[in-house]
């Protein structure tokens, strides 16, 4: 079987307090674009894994891939089977691309092997791999609270327009994202300002890694300024870094390092 993964965006993302836990309570709204790995399970003698494309960073046997097989391993009766990941997705970028393989994994194991789980059981198993994983069961809008672990379905969509992904080819860790970053209650509500206009978002949706991002790798700042020099309607960082997405009402050049760019559906 043969699924492909996808990256997300974050559309805002409102760094509101830090939690007992050491953790911070966000809200963002997560949301899906094609921009794919490509991701191969075939039943085998011996549980395996193996990748190809771009490097994926530690041992392969601790891959969030082989931790969600042994998720349902441990409760149902399910065979061995050949893991083969091709990496597209950037690393480290903000785009949920290990997430969505893990959770793909799921999908497809219940799928090949008729486990019967519903959308709610698989994330239920998606949130023992990472906070964002359950999003990629329904792969739907949501505006992400808590940890980035509590969603809330929205109507919203932004089909038609026209995306361009850039990444500067910076792996940039959340600890290195909340340097300097203050957390901040503001009462802004980010469902009512994804109402207006695209055009109007860059005065009223913020992405609060930014500014610790940026002073830290000037140039993040630089692509989400040239971004806006070419035409978009919006541009943002996505997730803690460092990929940058711009929002286009018309197709345009692909500028420099630009790692996906196409109509959304």
């Amino acid at each position: 079987m043969v699924v492909f993964p996808n990256a997300k965006i974050n559309i805002g993302l409102n760094i509101l307090s830090k939690r007992d836990d050491g953790y911070h309570n966000i809200e963002s709204c997560f949301y899906p674009i094609p921009f794919c790995d490509v991701l191969e399970i075939l039943p085998s003698d011996q549980l395996s894994f193996t990748s190809t494309g771009i490097p994926i960073p530690g041992n392969a046997d601790s891959n969030l891939c082989l931790k969600a097989y042994q998720l349902l391993q441990n409760d149902f009766d399910i065979p061995p089977v050949q893991i083969h990941l091709h990496k597209i997705i950037p690393i480290g970028a903000g785009l949920g691309g290990g997430s969505a393989d893990a959770t793909f994994t799921l999908k497809a194991l219940n799928q090949m092997f008729k486990l019967n789980l519903t959308d709610d059981h698989l994330e239920k198993y998606a949130s023992q791999l990472g906070s964002d994983c359950p999003f990629f069961v329904k792969n739907k809008p949501v505006i992400a609270k808590g940890t980035g672990n509590i969603f809330e379905p929205i109507d919203f969509n932004i089909s038609g327009m026209y995306l361009q992904l850039i990444y500067p080819d910076l792996h940039i860790s959340t600890k290195q994202a909340y340097t300097g970053v203050v957390p901040k209650d503001n009462n802004q509500n980010l469902m009512a300002d994804l109402s207006k206009k695209i055009s109007d978002w860059k005065t009223n949706i913020k992405n609060d890694f930014e500014k610790s991002v940026f002073d830290q790798f000037q140039e993040v700042e630089e692509v989400k300024e040239s971004l806006y020099n070419h035409g978009a309607l919006y541009a943002s960082m996505t997730g803690s870094g460092s990929a940058v997405f711009g929002i286009f009402d018309k197709e345009v050049a692909s500028l420099a390092n630009c790692a996906w760019k196409g109509q959304l559906p």
